[in-house]
Protein backbone atom coordinates (compact mmCIF):
# COMPACT_ATOMS: atom_id res chain seq x y z
CA UNK A 1 0.00 0.00 0.00
CA UNK A 2 1.12 3.75 -0.87
CA UNK A 3 2.25 4.49 2.29
CA UNK A 4 1.40 8.34 1.64
CA UNK A 5 -2.28 7.40 1.37
CA UNK A 6 -1.95 5.72 5.03
CA UNK A 7 -0.30 8.88 6.10
CA UNK A 8 -2.93 11.14 4.57
CA UNK A 9 -6.00 9.23 6.11
CA UNK A 10 -4.65 8.74 9.41
CA UNK A 11 -3.73 12.31 9.86
CA UNK A 12 -6.12 14.86 11.70
CA UNK A 13 -4.52 18.08 10.13
CA UNK A 14 -1.86 19.02 7.56
CA UNK A 15 0.78 19.74 10.51
CA UNK A 16 0.36 15.80 11.60
CA UNK A 17 0.76 14.96 7.67
CA UNK A 18 4.06 17.18 7.64
CA UNK A 19 5.20 14.81 11.09
CA UNK A 20 4.29 11.64 9.47
CA UNK A 21 5.76 12.61 6.04
CA UNK A 22 9.20 13.12 7.72
CA UNK A 23 9.20 9.89 9.63
CA UNK A 24 8.63 8.11 6.80
CA UNK A 25 11.25 9.87 5.25
CA UNK A 26 13.51 8.90 7.75
CA UNK A 27 13.05 5.27 8.09
CA UNK A 28 13.33 5.15 4.29
CA UNK A 29 17.28 6.78 5.02
CA UNK A 30 17.92 4.43 7.92
CA UNK A 31 17.38 1.77 5.46
CA UNK A 32 19.33 2.18 2.96
CA UNK A 33 22.78 0.21 2.01
CA UNK A 34 25.56 2.26 2.99
CA UNK A 35 27.71 -0.39 1.33
CA UNK A 36 26.15 0.53 -2.30
CA UNK A 37 26.99 4.07 -1.11
CA UNK A 38 30.44 3.87 -0.57
CA UNK A 39 30.63 2.08 -3.72
CA UNK A 40 28.67 4.72 -5.74
CA UNK A 41 31.43 7.15 -4.36
CA UNK A 42 34.44 4.88 -4.91
CA UNK A 43 33.41 4.73 -8.73
CA UNK A 44 32.90 8.65 -8.40
CA UNK A 45 36.98 8.72 -7.60
CA UNK A 46 37.63 6.17 -9.79
CA UNK A 47 36.70 8.46 -12.52
CA UNK A 48 38.16 11.57 -11.55
CA UNK A 49 41.06 9.39 -10.98
CA UNK A 50 41.20 8.09 -14.22
CA UNK A 51 39.83 11.34 -16.24
CA UNK A 52 36.60 9.94 -17.05
CA UNK A 53 33.15 11.28 -17.69
CA UNK A 54 29.96 10.68 -15.34
CA UNK A 55 26.81 10.91 -17.12
CA UNK A 56 23.63 11.55 -15.08
CA UNK A 57 20.31 10.91 -16.75
CA UNK A 58 16.67 11.07 -15.59
CA UNK A 59 13.24 12.00 -16.34
CA UNK A 60 10.82 14.99 -14.37
CA UNK A 61 11.63 15.01 -10.86
CA UNK A 62 14.57 12.64 -11.53
CA UNK A 63 16.03 15.29 -14.93
CA UNK A 64 16.22 17.93 -11.93
CA UNK A 65 18.00 15.49 -9.70
CA UNK A 66 20.56 14.49 -12.70
CA UNK A 67 21.12 18.65 -13.04
CA UNK A 68 22.13 19.04 -9.12
CA UNK A 69 24.07 15.91 -8.99
CA UNK A 70 26.31 17.38 -12.08
CA UNK A 71 26.43 20.39 -10.47
CA UNK A 72 27.02 19.55 -7.11
CA UNK A 73 30.17 17.14 -8.04
CA UNK A 74 31.36 18.77 -10.99
CA UNK A 75 31.30 22.34 -9.21
CA UNK A 76 30.11 22.45 -5.82
CA UNK A 77 33.92 19.80 -5.33
CA UNK A 78 36.15 22.66 -5.98
CA UNK A 79 38.56 20.86 -7.53
CA UNK A 80 39.39 22.81 -10.86
CA UNK A 81 43.08 21.21 -10.74
CA UNK A 82 41.83 17.56 -11.14
CA UNK A 83 38.05 17.66 -11.59
CA UNK A 84 35.04 15.57 -11.38
CA UNK A 85 34.20 15.43 -15.44
CA UNK A 86 30.35 15.26 -13.97
CA UNK A 87 27.61 16.16 -16.83
CA UNK A 88 23.93 16.16 -17.17
CA UNK A 89 22.28 14.87 -20.30
CA UNK A 90 19.05 16.50 -18.86
CA UNK A 91 20.24 19.87 -19.99
CA UNK A 92 20.34 20.50 -23.45
CA UNK A 93 16.57 21.23 -24.24
CA UNK A 94 17.35 21.98 -28.01
CA UNK A 95 18.95 18.15 -28.26
CA UNK A 96 16.30 16.27 -26.19
CA UNK A 97 13.77 17.72 -28.24
CA UNK A 98 15.87 17.21 -31.35
CA UNK A 99 16.33 13.41 -30.75
CA UNK A 100 12.60 12.98 -29.52
CA UNK A 101 11.08 14.45 -32.83
CA UNK A 102 12.91 12.65 -35.05
CA UNK A 103 14.01 9.72 -33.51
CA UNK A 104 11.40 8.88 -30.38
CA UNK A 105 11.76 9.84 -27.00
CA UNK A 106 13.27 6.50 -25.47
CA UNK A 107 16.29 7.17 -27.47
CA UNK A 108 17.17 10.75 -25.80
CA UNK A 109 20.36 9.38 -23.86
CA UNK A 110 21.15 7.01 -25.85
CA UNK A 111 22.24 9.03 -28.96
CA UNK A 112 23.89 11.49 -26.70
CA UNK A 113 25.80 8.71 -24.99
CA UNK A 114 26.39 7.16 -28.59
CA UNK A 115 28.09 10.81 -29.51
CA UNK A 116 30.11 11.57 -26.29
CA UNK A 117 30.50 8.06 -24.11
CA UNK A 118 34.09 6.88 -24.04
CA UNK A 119 35.19 4.04 -22.55
CA UNK A 120 35.73 4.07 -18.81
CA UNK A 121 32.96 6.83 -18.68
CA UNK A 122 30.59 6.38 -16.03
CA UNK A 123 26.47 6.52 -16.22
CA UNK A 124 24.37 7.01 -13.80
CA UNK A 125 20.70 6.77 -14.07
CA UNK A 126 17.95 8.41 -11.45
CA UNK A 127 14.66 6.60 -11.75
CA UNK A 128 11.77 6.31 -9.26
CA UNK A 129 9.63 3.55 -11.05
CA UNK A 130 13.57 1.85 -12.70
CA UNK A 131 11.22 1.10 -15.68
CA UNK A 132 11.14 4.22 -18.23
CA UNK A 133 12.60 2.92 -21.88
CA UNK A 134 15.29 5.91 -21.88
CA UNK A 135 17.14 5.09 -19.51
CA UNK A 136 16.47 1.43 -19.72
CA UNK A 137 18.15 1.75 -23.10
CA UNK A 138 20.78 3.67 -21.77
CA UNK A 139 21.81 1.65 -19.37
CA UNK A 140 21.93 -1.04 -21.95
CA UNK A 141 24.21 0.72 -24.52
CA UNK A 142 26.66 1.94 -21.56
CA UNK A 143 26.94 -2.41 -20.48
CA UNK A 144 27.44 -3.60 -24.27
CA UNK A 145 30.07 -0.74 -24.68
CA UNK A 146 31.62 -1.78 -21.48
CA UNK A 147 30.74 1.13 -19.69
CA UNK A 148 30.57 0.89 -15.89
CA UNK A 149 26.86 1.71 -14.79
CA UNK A 150 24.54 3.23 -11.09
CA UNK A 151 21.24 3.09 -10.96
CA UNK A 152 19.12 5.03 -8.19
CA UNK A 153 15.85 4.00 -8.02
CA UNK A 154 12.71 3.28 -6.54
CA UNK A 155 9.66 1.11 -5.64
CA UNK A 156 10.58 -2.43 -6.27
CA UNK A 157 13.66 -1.21 -8.39
CA UNK A 158 12.61 -1.99 -11.74
CA UNK A 159 14.43 -2.71 -14.76
CA UNK A 160 17.02 -1.02 -14.28
CA UNK A 161 18.09 -2.47 -10.64
CA UNK A 162 19.04 -5.75 -12.61
CA UNK A 163 20.99 -3.93 -15.14
CA UNK A 164 23.26 -1.86 -13.17
CA UNK A 165 26.48 -2.47 -11.58
CA UNK A 166 25.89 -0.72 -8.77
CA UNK A 167 21.68 0.19 -7.27
CA UNK A 168 20.95 2.37 -4.31
CA UNK A 169 17.66 1.32 -4.18
CA UNK A 170 14.74 3.36 -2.31
CA UNK A 171 12.24 0.34 -1.44
CA UNK A 172 8.74 2.08 -1.62
CA UNK A 173 5.43 1.12 -2.65
CA UNK A 174 4.91 1.82 -6.53
CA UNK A 175 3.72 5.51 -6.56
CA UNK A 176 5.85 6.81 -3.53
CA UNK A 177 7.38 9.42 -6.09
CA UNK A 178 8.09 11.91 -3.48
CA UNK A 179 9.85 10.41 -1.15
CA UNK A 180 11.88 8.78 -3.34
CA UNK A 181 13.12 12.04 -5.14
CA UNK A 182 13.40 13.20 -2.10
CA UNK A 183 16.10 10.83 -1.01
CA UNK A 184 18.24 10.83 -3.81
CA UNK A 185 18.71 14.28 -3.18
CA UNK A 186 19.83 13.66 0.07
CA UNK A 187 21.93 11.06 -1.80
CA UNK A 188 23.84 14.02 -4.06
CA UNK A 189 24.24 15.98 -1.16
CA UNK A 190 25.31 13.46 0.85
CA UNK A 191 27.88 12.54 -2.05
CA UNK A 192 29.10 16.07 -2.44
CA UNK A 193 29.65 16.86 0.86
CA UNK A 194 32.14 13.58 1.30
CA UNK A 195 33.98 14.46 -2.24
CA UNK A 196 34.38 18.10 -1.02
CA UNK A 197 36.24 16.96 2.02
CA UNK A 198 38.28 13.99 0.14
CA UNK A 199 39.35 16.55 -2.37
CA UNK A 200 40.18 18.87 0.34
CA UNK A 201 42.22 15.86 2.69
CA UNK A 202 43.89 14.93 -0.71
CA UNK A 203 45.13 18.76 -1.50
CA UNK A 204 46.22 19.03 2.21
CA UNK A 205 48.00 16.03 2.18
CA UNK A 206 49.85 17.06 -1.06
CA UNK A 207 51.02 20.34 0.61
CA UNK A 208 51.91 18.67 3.60
CA UNK A 209 54.39 15.78 1.38
CA UNK A 210 55.72 19.13 -0.54
CA UNK A 211 56.56 20.90 2.54
CA UNK A 212 58.07 17.83 4.40
CA UNK A 213 60.32 17.47 1.42
CA UNK A 214 61.34 21.15 1.02
CA UNK A 215 63.20 20.58 5.11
Amino acid sequence: MNQLDVIFAESADPARFAVAYAEHLCRLLRDLDSRAIGGFIELLLDARAAGRRIFFIGNGGSAATASHFANDIAIGTRCGDKPFKAVSLTDNVAQITAIANDDGYEHIFTRQLEVLMEPGDLVVAISASGNSPNIVRALDLAKRRGNRTVALTGFDGGRIAAQADLVIHVRTAKGEYGPVEDVHMVLDHLVGAYLGRAVRAEAETARRRVFEEAI
